[in-house]
């Protein structure tokens, strides 16, 4: 059976699968989608034989994880005070959204002028998956892709350094 009609004809699972996961109707559908463009961009990871069912759970439950912290990583503020609180905040750090929006801009063209070799681990990485899972994913060794990733931090640092 062709990849693409065994996944339309699987997908329908997935739909309260993200319900139960986000707890809003309106979020799901959007992981439900999320969750269908990863599978086909992915389309060639697939072995057949594998239980389709289980493998477009998996892609769902680490978008929906990673999405997840990467809410948590921007909501939260920590102080350094000698006590350690870690406040969660739903309000922008940087009173100037102008200011902070040009920022992101420069940083984001930073990255992604990254050499691929190193753009693509550390892409991973700041998505929230962790080493392991990078170096699973690129079929590295993992010092390798901790190399990479240690390297990426490097050039960006030196590069973003007047921000």
């Amino acid at each position: 059976m062709e990849f693409d009609q065994m996944l339309v004809n699987n997908a329908d699972f997935l739909r309260p699968f993200a319900v139960t996961l986000t707890r809003d109707s309106e979020t799901a559908r959007d992981l439900f989608q999320e969750t269908i463009y990863r599978a086909l961009a992915n389309k060639e990871k697939y072995n057949v034989g594998t239980n389709i069912k289980a493998w477009l759970y998996t892609i769902m439950r680490n978008i929906f994880i990673n999405s997840y912290r990467r809410k948590s990583r921007q909501n939260t503020i920590f102080d350094n005070t000698p006590n350690e609180i870690i406040l969660n905040n739903n309000k922008n750090v940087v009173q100037n959204d102008a200011l902070a929006q040009l920022n992101m801009k420069e940083v984001k063209k930073t990255i992604f002028g990254l050499p691929e070799i190193f753009k693509k681990p550390f892409m991973l990485y700041f998505d929230g998956f962790k080493y392991h899972e990078i170096a699973h994913m690129l079929d590295e060794p993992l010092g390798t892709i901790k190399s990479r990733i240690h390297f990426a931090r490097k050039i960006l640092k030196k590069q973003i350094h007047r921000f």
